[in-house]
Parts: structure tokens; sequence; C-alpha cells
């Protein structure tokens, strides 16, 4: 087994503190996907609390004790370095980050809830940046109310549906590189996508894992080694699997992959290498358009075969098959830049969301980009 990461000296937030999100309680309609290794790497802390979810690169360890470092200081938190001659200072390091990650975000959004419903607060923030929806309407409806009591009656029940934006990672399955100690070759668990996915797995995040670049057999089955992947008591799998794929038949080939070690891909994410500028996938040369169709017309078949396979490996764990939550999530990312957009691929293709990346390379006050 892989060591234990002694994560005593970083701080841990208590997820009891605040009601993790879940993929499908989001108020939004739309995620941040990962852009880089540095772009987003500290997204979630600009907007999370609103309810928008982002996805993080753990793909540097070193920028990440950077980042972790910056921020220490910042919120002035005792700091203490993973320093690289550490055998396992890789996995540490992501934990230790990730762990901090979901401290500032849980005490950002506590502070929110507390808010009140001023012009500039954080809360009304939250509220103006929905979509139309219920939730929104019920704001409004919240603001026309001239009754003081009645005012705060409603204040206090959009309090209560408020959810923070999940805190997501990357992981490019394919850079698994061997690591070597004083000249010697270190155990697989240890390579550089093994040890990216301990940090993660061992982190105190409530959120998913995006999986990309392809399969990796030994990192899929080490990720059964966490029981975070895998359905609790109350159904709900702490850490989600998501895969990033380019075509349907590259999801179905995963898929069955992973429930075959027992773990449930609870999101399939497509990205086009001809629709998004930051690729260039080795496919047949198909548009976006003619691969959501193919989602769109097979949803059922992922369940399904993924579900008979994973059923089996479940009940060989001892894991009810009741606590599978047998439903999948389709989203589709790259070459999106207006909420007209995400309109016509979720109403067209029955997509559950869509990501948005390049549009916010040219926003400051979410991903890290140079002054012009």
């Amino acid at each position: 087994m892989s060591p234990v990461n002694d994560n005593s000296r970083f701080p841990i937030s208590d997820s009891r503190e605040y009601t993790p999100r879940t993929k499908s309680a989001g108020p939004h309609t739309f995620h941040i996907p990962v852009m880089g290794t540095g772009f987003t790497i500290d997204t979630p802390l600009k907007v999370a609390r609103y309810g928008i979810s982002s996805v993080i690169s753990i793909g540097d360890d070193i920028l990440i004790e950077m980042m972790r470092e910056f921020h220490c200081r910042k919120e002035n938190i005792p700091y203490e370095s993973i320093p690289a001659d550490d055998i396992d200072c890789r996995a540490k390091r992501i934990t230790a980050y990730l762990n901090l990650i979901d401290l500032l975000v849980a005490k950002q959004f506590r502070s929110l809830l507390k808010s009140a419903f001023k012009p500039d607060s954080d809360i009304t923030h939250y509220f103006r940046l929905l979509p139309d929806s219920p939730l929104k309407e019920e704001y409004q409806d919240m603001l026309r109310t001239d009754d003081p009591a009645e005012r705060e009656k409603k204040q206090n029940k959009l309090r209560r549906r408020v959810v923070p934006g999940s805190i997501d990672v990357n992981i490019m399955t394919k850079i698994d590189g061997d690591k070597y100690h004083q000249g010697k070759k270190l155990p697989p668990e240890y390579a550089l996508a093994m040890s990216a996915m301990r940090g993660y797995a061992e982190s105190s995040l409530h959120s998913s894992i995006v999986l990309s670049a392809g399969m990796n057999r030994r990192l899929f089955e080490y990720m059964g080694r966490f029981d975070d992947f895998y359905p609790g008591e109350n159904g709900i799998i702490k850490k989600k699997i998501v895969l990033k794929v380019s075509d349907f038949r590259s999801a179905l080939v995963q898929g069955k992959l992973l429930a075959r070690h027992g773990l449930w891909v609870s999101e399939y994410r497509i990205e086009s290498g001809l629709n998004c500028g930051g690729h260039a996938f080795a496919t047949k040369g198909m548009l976006l358009g003619p691969i959501l169709n193919e989602f769109c017309g097979n949803r059922n078949k992922l369940v399904e075969v993924a579900y008979s396979i994973c059923k089996k490996s479940l009940e060989a764990r001892g894991i009810p098959v009741e606590r599978l939550p047998a439903k999948i999530r389709i989203t589709v990312q790259g070459g999106i830049g207006t909420a007209d957009e995400d309109q016509f691929l979720r109403k067209c293709y029955n997509i559950d969301s869509t990501g948005w990346g390049t549009p916010f390379l040219l926003v400051p006050e979410v991903t890290n980009v140079d002054d012009v």
C-alpha cells in the first residue's frame, strides 16, 4: 500500500460546516474547465462561493507548493514547507494545497451566508450572477416584497438554497512517469499521476476528479484502493469521477474499464479537438455536433453497460449495489463562448452543462492572466 500522508500540520476544513455542492445541485449551467497549470490553479477562491464550479490542475506540485505558501501568507495561516527531498512530497503537497483551498472556500461561503442582502454584498452578487431560473425568480420576488417580516422570511429561505461551486481537479493520466530517489526507482505509486491521484484522494475535498488524456490501467486500478471513490452508506460518492473524452467509443471503453474496479463514472465530459483551441486529438475529424448526437442517442447504453459491470465488482467488495447512483451527466466544453451557445447545446443535445474556457482568460477576476 502507499504511504499514508501526515496532514496534521496543515489546515483541513470540516465538511460539516457547510453543505458540499453536488453536481446535480448547482445553480449554473456552466463550469470553468482546467486551463494550463496556472490559469485556474486558484480559481475556486474567486468563484466557488458564488456557486460556480471550476477545475484545478494538480500536475505541477512545485507550483502548487508555491501557491500554498502564497495563500497561507495572505490569510495569515502558519505555513510549513514540504521539501523536495521528502520521498512523497508530490502527494503531500497536493493534499495540503487542496485542503487549504477547501478550508478557504468554506470560510468564504460561511461569510457569504451571513452577509446582508445589500447592493454590494456577496450574497447579492451570488443571486445576480444566476441564470434565469426558479431560484432567480424567488430572489426577484423577495426584492419586490415590501413587508419587512415577509421579506426577511424569504431571505432566510433563499439562504438555505445557496450552495458553493465544486472544487474539481484534473489529472492527465498519461503523464505518469516513474520517479527515482537517490538513484533508485521508486514503487509505481510514486509515479507522477499515481502520486497526484493519492494527493487528491487523501484530501478533504467533496468534489470530482477529471481524468483526461486517455487510459492508464494501473492508475484506474490504484483508484480502487481509496474509499472516497465508492458510494457511502447514504449513496453519496464523496469523490466523483469525470472522464474527459473525445468520442463515444472512448467513453464506453474507459467507463467499462473503471467499472471493473467498482468505480462509477458520474460524468462524461466531451471535448472535441476540432472545436477546442487547446488540443488536437487524433480523431477522424468529426465536428462536435455529430459527436454529441451519438452521445445523445446512446446515453442509456453508457449507463446500462457500466452498471452491469460495476454491479458485479461492488458485490465482490461487499458494497451494497443499491448505493450506486446509476445515472450519469453528459457535459461538453471547447469552443463555447456565449450563453446562447450554452443554451443551444443543452436543448438540442440534452447536455447537462457546458464548460467555458477561453472567454474566462479575459476575466482577471476569475483566472490568472498577465496585465496587457
